[in-house]
């Protein structure tokens, strides 16, 4: 089984609308939890006006920090249910708040509860998410009559290819999960008849976004504050 975690690339704001109160939610990828209280000053400053600015972030991959606030509203009806949608989703790393500005008409618990939650889904759904996997780069060596067999088995195989390296020889260097390295280790060198060079360099987190493979610190977004 491949070992892959969900995590928000870039944040995004949803908005819906129940019995004229607005909830406004903001998504923001975050790695502490420093981050995360910041950026929840950044929205109290900046809808300081609302009635609430409830929160819920979760921080680490085993959820090593867990933090939610009904900020004034009943006990339970708004961080909670926040939570719930991020841990339902198994996003990590991430916060939103979501922001109510009160229409003058009483929700009641479910309501609050249904408002909230929908009101993340709305943010989650504007937002762009990725799934992180571990893997580990592969540096294949071939010489040329052998790459074409290589580039078969990696492309019917669903092999992330970063890089292939034309020279005296030919290198390739893919990602894989570990549970597959050693079935894939084996095909290479039946399908070479055991000429073919293999070198196991490192552990790499990586994604996929748009048709793109994502490393290193590729993985982080640059352009949200």
């Amino acid at each position: 089984m491949a070992v892959w975690t969900r995590t928000v690339y870039r944040g995004g704001e949803g908005e819906l609308t129940e019995k004229k109160s607005r909830f406004i939610a903001t998504v923001r990828p975050v790695k502490t939890e420093e981050e995360a209280l910041a950026f929840i000053e950044r929205m109290k400053k900046k809808y300081w006006d609302a009635r609430h600015n409830c929160y819920a972030y979760i921080i680490g991959e085993n959820q090593r920090c867990v933090r939610s606030s009904d900020d004034g509203e009943p006990q339970g009806t708004a961080g909670h249910p926040m939570l719930d949608v991020l841990t339902g989703e198994q996003i990590y790393n991430a916060a939103v708040v979501v922001t109510r500005y009160f229409g003058g008409v009483l929700l009641g618990t479910g309501g609050l509860v249904r408002a909230y939650g929908g009101a993340v889904q709305e943010g989650l759904k504007n937002s762009i998410l990725i799934e992180k996997r571990k893997g580990v780069l592969v540096e294949i060596g071939t010489d040329y009559m052998g790459i074409g067999k290589l580039q078969y088995m990696t492309a019917s195989e669903k092999i992330t290819v970063l890089d292939t390296e034309y020279a005296d020889t030919v290198r390739m260097r893919v990602l894989l999960e570990p549970d597959r390295l050693s079935r894939f280790r084996g095909a290479v060198m039946d399908a070479t008849s055991g000429r073919a060079g293999w070198a196991e360099l490192r552990e790499e987190y990586f994604a996929e976004l748009d048709g793109r493979v994502l490393v290193g610190d590729e993985l982080e977004y640059r352009g949200e504050t």
